[in-house]
């Protein structure tokens, strides 16, 4: 949001010091709708883009039936968590050895077969309750207004009419770029962290299971940048030592015992 607004200030600042004669008239004109459609995207328009980007990746994915072992693990952990923020929550399985999972504004989790491997039963809840803090806190929103004025298939997305646009296949590749990949500021991964905590306290399970949780994904990662198996979840969570501290130092004054591993 900082940045809409950064745009908006300069455009000012350039137009009271003469230099906006200098600019082409009709792409500023364009700049300044973009900049209005992102600023006035609501969260129904968010969650009906997100909606046609899951149906469009569940049709792609090989989604595991209620039958598989995998989902059957995944429903069970997840039984008592039916809403955020007033959102019903629906989980699927996609069979995919990548360390990854995501939350999206229109109530969908997906969890992949391969952080499933890889996590216990509450480490995995602790990476969901940090995934769903990003839709309930609105970060998924926010993302999507700076997408809006940095990506040339998000920026005439939103409808100026109570009828959302249907996507075309670009502008739902850039959406899903920004959903799975999104880049969340310090403030908003820790805000994140705080609900993926509260959510395992909610539960009745051990926060110290998100520490744990980060440590292996910490671990997976060494240090490997894109050709790590984790990278979709793991780059996007910088400053992983420092939030690991944070959090284990929240589990100790709260008086959790971390559980042997």
């Amino acid at each position: 949001m900082k940045r809409i607004l950064c745009l908006l200030v300069t455009a000012i600042a350039l137009s009271s010091c003469g230099l906006i004669a200098k600019l082409d008239p009709q792409r500023l004109q364009q700049g300044g709708a973009y900049l209005g459609q992102a600023l006035s995207l609501t969260d129904d328009q968010v969650r009906d883009y997100v909606h046609q980007y899951v149906l469009q990746m569940d049709a792609e994915s090989q989604v595991l039936p209620a039958t598989n072992a995998y989902t059957k693990r995944l429903n069970k952990l997840v039984a008592n968590f039916k809403s955020v923020d007033g959102q019903p929550l629906n989980f699927k399985v996609y069979k995919e050895d990548e360390v990854n999972a995501f939350a999206c504004a229109d109530g969908s989790v997906r969890v992949y077969t391969g952080i499933m491997d890889a996590m216990t039963d509450q480490e995995l809840l602790g990476v969901i309750g940090h995934e769903i803090g990003h839709v309930a806190l609105h970060h998924t929103r926010k993302q999507m207004q700076v997408g809006m004025l940095t990506s040339a298939a998000l920026q005439g997305l939103a409808s100026t009419s109570q009828k959302v646009a249907v996507l075309t296949d670009s502008q739902l590749g850039a959406l899903g770029e920004y959903i799975v990949n999104a880049k969340y500021s310090r403030d908003q991964e820790s805000e994140a962290d705080d609900y993926g905590y509260n959510f395992l306290v909610q539960g009745k399970k051990n926060p110290w299971a998100m520490v744990m949780a980060f440590e292996k994904l910490q671990k997976l990662d060494g240090g490997q940048g894109k050709s790590s198996p984790v990278t979709n979840l793991f780059s996007s969570h910088p400053d992983t030592a420092t939030r690991i501290e944070r959090m284990s130092k929240r589990c100790t004054d709260d008086g959790y015992k971390r559980p042997a591993k």
